[in-house]
C-alpha cells in the first residue's frame, strides 16, 4: 500500500500564490489568448487549478509533476488561457531539474533545447515569417530556460554539499590527529615524569629503609639528609615540568631541558645519594670536542644516564659504577655499567619502566641501545646499558 508524502510547506504556499494569482488576473478579465477551440473564458480555471495541484508535487515527485504538467500546459493551449499557468510550468521545469534524479537533470536540459529547436524550425516551415521565430523564443522561456537555471542552481548545491562533506573529513582528519598528538604528548610527559622523578624517590626509598632497618643515629641523619636533599631536588624537577605543561608563551620562560653539560652534577649527585650502599660512581667523557647536540639528543642522554644510576642504586651490587660518554662520527655512544647482583633488602618499586622508557627515547631518535649483564675483562659479571644515538639533523629528521 503506498503512503501519502505530505507535501513541503514552501510548495504549498507556491501553489496557493499561484493559483490566487490566476484568480485575480482571471478576475480581471484579462486573458493572454483567443481565437481557442473552448472560448468560454472559465475553461482556463482548469488547467490553472490542474497546474497549481502540480506544484504540491513539485519536490516530492518532481517527475510525475513535470509530466501532468506538461500536459496540463497543452491543454491550457485549448482555453483563453492564464499567464500564472504559464509561470506555474516554469516553475515546476525547473523543480524537475533541481529536486529529480540526476538522470533526469541531465537529460531534462538537452530534451527542452531539442523541443525549442523543433518548435522554431516547425513553425518557420508553416508560417514562413520572421515572427514564428517569437513563438520558439517562447517556447525556449518556457522549458530550456527554467531548466538551464535548474542545472546552475543543482550544481551549486552539489558543490556545497561536497566541500561540506570535505569540511567534514577534514575536521574528523583533525580531530583524530589531534587525538593522536595528545595521546603521544601524554605518553612523552610520562615518560620524562618518571626519568626526573625516579631517580630522586629511589633514593629516598632506599635512604628511608635504611635509616628504619638500622639503629644508629649517624646512619639516620645521614639518611634524613639524603631524603632531604632529594625531595627537595625533586619538587624542583617537578616544578619545572608542571612549568612547562602550564604555559609556553606570555613572559614565562621555563627552565631549560637538562643537557651533557649537566652530567657532572647528575654524577655528584648519584654518587652521594649511594655512597651508603658502597657504589662509587665516575664519569668519564671521551669525546674530542665536547660541543653542544641537537636538544633532542643531549635530553635522551641525559635520560638515560640518570635512569640508568636510578637501576645502579636500586640493584646494583655494592662497587664501581662508570659512566661513559664517547663520539664516533655522527654517533653519540652513552655507556653505564655496574657491577651485577641482588642486594638483599626492600627495593622502590616499578622496575622495568625504565628500561621501557630508555628504549623509547631511542627508537624516536632512530638509535640503538642494549642493556644487559656482560663479563668485564676480569672476570667480573656487569650489568651495562650501553646506547647509540644519532647527532645529525638529517638523521633525526628520519
Amino acid at each position: 500500500m503506498s503512503t501519502f508524502v505530505r507535501p513541503h510547506r514552501h510548495d504549498v504556499l507556491i501553489a496557493v500564490i499561484g493559483l490566487s494569482g490566476g484568480l485575480v488576473l482571471w478576475l480581471a478579465g484579462l486573458h493572454p489568448q483567443g481565437g481557442r477551440l473552448l472560448t468560454a473564458h472559465w475553461t482556463a480555471l482548469v488547467p490553472l487549478a490542474s497546474m497549481a495541484g502540480m506544484e504540491l508535487l513539485r519536490r516530492t515527485a518532481p517527475q510525475t509533476a513535470l509530466v501532468l504538467g506538461t500536459l496540463t500546459l497543452v491543454a491550457d493551449q485549448c482555453t483563453t488561457g492564464s499567464l500564472a499557468t504559464t509561470l506555474m510550468f516554469t516553475d515546476i521545469m525547473y523543480a524537475a531539474v533541481v529536486y529529480g534524479t540526476p538522470a533526469a537533470a541531465r537529460r531534462i536540459p538537452v530534451t527542452t533545447f531539442l523541443i525549442t529547436v523543433a518548435v522554431t524550425i516547425g513553425f518557420l516551415a508553416w508560417f514562413r515569417t520572421a515572427e514564428a521565430l517569437l513563438i520558439g523564443i517562447v517556447t525556449g522561456l518556457v522549458s530550456f530556460a527554467p531548466a538551464i537555471t535548474g542545472v546552475s542552481v543543482r550544481n551549486h548545491r552539489d558543490a556545497a554539499e561536497t566541500a561540506r562533506l570535505r569540511a567534514d573529513q577534514t575536521a574528523l582528519l583533525a580531530e583524530m590527529d589531534r587525538v593522536q598528538a595528545v595521546t603521544a604528548e601524554r605518553s612523552r610527559m610520562a615518560r620524562e615524569l618518571h626519568d626526573m622523578v625516579a631517580n630522586h624517590l629511589s633514593a629516598i626509598a632506599i635512604h628511608s629503609t635504611a635509616a628504619l632497618s638500622i639503629d644508629d643515629p649517624d646512619t639516620s641523619r645521614n639518611a634524613l639528609g639524603v631524603i632531604r636533599q632529594n625531595s627537595v631536588d625533586g619538587l624542583a624537577e617537578m616544578r619545572r615540568l608542571i612549568g612547562l605543561l602550564r604555559d609556553s608563551g606570555g613572559d614565562a620562560r621555563p627552565s631549560a631541558a637538562p643537557t651533557l653539560a649537566s652530567l657532572d652534577a647528575l654524577v655528584e649527585q648519584a654518587g652521594a645519594n649511594s655512597s651508603s650502599s658502597g657504589l662509587t660512581v665516575t664519569l668519564a667523557d671521551a669525546r674530542e670536542q665536547p660541543e653542544p647536540l641537537p636538544a633532542p639528543v643531549e635530553l635522551a642522554a641525559y635520560r638515560i644516564v640518570q635512569e640508568s644510576l636510578t637501576n645502579a642504586l636500586k640493584h646494583a651490587a655494592p662497587g664501581p659504577v662508570a659512566v661513559g660518554l664517547g663520539r664516533s662520527g655522527n654517533l653519540l655512544t652513552v655507556e653505564v655499567s655496574s657491577v651485577f647482583g641482588s642486594r638483599p633488602g626492600p627495593r622502590a618499586p616499578g622496575s622495568g619502566a625504565g628500561l621501557v622508557g630508555m628504549r623509547e627515547r631511542v627508537a624516536l631518535l632512530g638509535g640503538t641501545i642494549e642493556a644487559g649483564p656482560v663479563s668485564a675483562e676480569d672476570g667480573t659479571k656487569i650489568w651495562q646499558v650501553r646506547a647509540e644515538l644519532p647527532v645529525e639533523k638529517e638523521v633525526l629528521g628520519r
